[in-house]
């Protein structure tokens, strides 16, 4: 090889630009928002065990864990389309803040009443309430924080989703163990300090205001509908949340409570404990598989990836072993985070930021009221043609789910952006 040939491939590769180095995630803003979601969802975590052993402990039947429960989840659907509104007019960080410090003092009241005894039954129904008003107005604001705070939208969502598997595990286990040790005013004493946290990384937060931010807003009513047009205008949207209705009713509203009580019922509740943490592991792995794959088409990824949920129900619906069940788990939450990585990432780089607020609301709240309706109905369905046909019913609506996802061009054609 000649001198001349070396200089010209030298000369070559100086014209040819360096790949661009990735923006860096991990901004002051990105840490203390990643450390106000952790917390958040390890407090979160904690509840439901809190409540089972605070109300059971105290000698009231099961239905009234069931009934605190379902009022934050009522107390959550109905009020988060208001949140989403409140959050574009006010903006998303002071509501949030507000959000957590409303729920702090009811977090307190429940620790100090299960610690000296058994509050009655009607505070704890209307602090749960009002727990999940605060959660309605917190909510819509997550999904329009991320992409003003993280200049990689898709690695912040895959980062958070990696974090919030692991804090969905360690919640419950921590609530437990204080619980064990001491009762379950301990467990709503560490759930209030989690909103303190919160709230006070948020408030730390700095960020540039947009123009809408001081814009001259219409009535609460108008901007409601203002958000449902703006909604509708994008087909892909709306087709996903239509689609995802059916989803929500007929397979991920059942699959929680079929698969305690067919796992439960087969194998024991140890069992069932480790396949949910073994389902969390999973989530995890499909928030890092986000972090790696960046797809041209992300929700025509994402359906893809949710084929992974009707394996597992298929598994579960045909009595498989323990082990084919944990694999089946794994490949279900893997398959549920990457397609959650993809659709957040979708709706974040597409939605204008001053809609941003309303449209996750509308799409939470058609996500969770479906949810809500197929897990009720769930228990006398499978009652009537068995819990095993239900489940493998459910592995074919998740495929035909797929299916009309990837044939809706809107869906299957989204760039990303």
């Amino acid at each position: 090889m000649s001198v001349t040939d070396n200089t010209y491939k030298s000369e070559a590769a100086e014209r040819i630009p360096a790949p661009a180095e990735p923006p860096a995630l991990w901004n002051r803003n990105f840490r203390l928002f990643f450390v106000a979601r952790a917390v958040a969802v390890f407090g979160e975590g904690m509840v439901p065990v809190a409540f089972a052993a605070g109300l059971l402990g105290a000698g009231h039947p099961g239905s009234t864990v069931g009934y605190a429960l379902g009022g934050w989840t009522a107390a959550f659907a109905l009020f988060v389309l208001f949140g989403g509104v409140l959050a574009d007019r006010f903006t998303a960080r002071r509501m949030m803040i507000l959000a957590d410090l409303l729920r702090l003092p009811g977090a307190a009241v429940l620790a100090v009443s299960f610690s000296l005894g058994s509050p009655p039954l009607w505070a704890v129904y209307t602090l749960s309430v009002a727990a999940g008003m605060g959660a309605a107005l917190f909510q819509p604001g997550v999904a329009s924080t991320i992409p003003r705070i993280a200049p990689d939208v898709q690695r912040a969502n895959a980062v958070l989703r990696v974090a919030e598997a692991l804090m969905t595990m360690a919640g419950p286990a921590a609530a437990g163990l204080l619980v064990a040790l001491w009762n379950a005013g301990a467990a709503f004493a560490v759930n209030g300090v989690t909103f303190a946290v919160s709230a006070l990384c948020l408030t730390l937060l700095r960020i540039a205001p947009l123009p809408s931010d001081s814009a001259r807003r219409d009535s609460l009513g108008a901007e409601l509908a203002g958000g449902w047009r703006e909604f509708r205008s994008r087909s892909w949207l709306w087709g996903v949340i239509s689609i995802w209705t059916v989803y929500g009713l007929t397979v991920a509203g059942p699959m929680v409570p079929l698969t305690a009580s067919l796992v439960t019922e087969d194998h024991g509740s140890a069992a069932y404990g480790v396949l949910m943490a073994v389902n969390g592991a999973g989530s995890a792995a499909g928030g890092l598989l986000a972090l790696r794959l960046r797809p041209d088409r992300p929700l025509a990824s994402g359906a893809i990836a949710l084929l992974g949920l009707s394996v597992n129900l298929a598994l579960l619906g045909l009595g498989a072993p323990v082990a084919l069940l944990g694999a089946g788990q794994f490949i279900g939450g893997a398959a549920f985070a990457f397609w959650l990585v993809m659709w957040s990432t979708a709706v974040q780089t597409h939605v204008p930021q001053e809609a941003l607020n309303r449209m996750h609301a509308y799409d939470v709240a058609g996500s969770l009221l479906m949810m809500g309706v197929g897990r009720t109905l769930s228990g006398p369905v499978a009652a009537a043609v068995g819990t095993q046909q239900v489940l493998l019913t459910g592995a074919g609506i998740a495929v035909l789910v797929v299916a009309a996802l990837l044939a809706v061009r809107p869906i299957r054609t989204l760039p990303r952006v």
